[in-house]
């Protein structure tokens, strides 16, 4: 059952969103070669608990963290540590805030100082496949017109939008039903109705879209060690339309 917010919960939702938005801001802009991702780490925690928030990541399934960093080939989950970024990098942010029991999540790729044209368009085109599937967010339309959305923008290119991990509807719990996927047929699934809040955020290789986990149980990279972008919002329908409220 896809659980509907009422106004109140969703300005709840606002305000951890503008939290979680301003630490992926200031993550982005510490973004540099020669730092290392605990450090942007301990920044986004500063952030979020300096507002009266709590890191939605830290300790959630026992993930150590209050950001997932992950670089170039990694897609989603990386863990923060000594890793050092180096000039031509692309760094994919991933971070969340509570507000009085309330979710806001949201993600973006970075570039570290100078980086090479593919991987400019390859976090061109994932931030535009986030744009379509947020523009799709209105009521009466099918959750898989979100899908159908993102997978058109990001597959145009000729890239690989990843099956194994999608977006998902977020509230009072980080993943609530439904699932969001960042591929499949427009006109299926669920129609969309004022209140619906989801968690949009396509995970776009530029190779193939097969993935793999690492040992640490956490990291998932490509399969076949292409670059990876992630951009992602906490999206709420209304009758007016798409609310991101992930935003500043």
């Amino acid at each position: 059952m896809i659980i509907r917010k009422s106004a109140s919960e969703l300005e709840l939702m606002r305000t951890a969103g503008r939290i979680t938005a301003r630490a992926l801001r200031m993550v982005g802009e510490a973004v540099a070669p020669g730092v290392t991702t605990a450090e942007l780490d301990r920044l986004a925690e500063q952030v979020i608990r300096s507002a009266g928030a709590v890191p939605a990541f830290k300790g959630y399934h026992d993930f150590p963290a209050t950001i997932c960093a992950s670089l170039n080939e990694q897609v989603v989950h990386g863990i923060p540590g000594p890793t050092v970024l180096r000039e031509g990098d692309i760094l994919s942010v991933d971070v969340g805030a509570i507000v009085d029991g309330y979710y806001g999540d949201s993600a973006m790729t970075f570039p570290v100082g100078e980086v090479a044209p593919d991987a400019t368009a390859l976090m061109d085109a994932t931030r535009r496949a986030l744009e379509a599937g947020i523009a799709a967010c209105i009521p009466g339309m099918r959750l898989y017109d979100i899908s159908a959305a993102i997978q058109r923008v990001a597959e145009e290119p000729g890239y690989g939008v990843v099956r194994e991990y999608v977006g998902h509807g977020i509230g009072r719990a980080m993943h609530e039903e439904p699932q969001v996927p960042n591929f499949g047929p427009a006109g299926k699934g669920p129609t969309l109705a004022a209140g619906m809040v989801f968690a949009i955020e396509p995970m776009v290789n530029a190779g193939a879209p097969g993935v793999r986990a690492l040992d640490d149980g956490w990291t998932v990279v490509t399969a076949d060690g292409s670059l990876s972008a992630h951009f992602e919002h906490t999206v709420a329908v209304t009758e007016s339309g798409p609310l991101v409220l992930t935003l500043e």
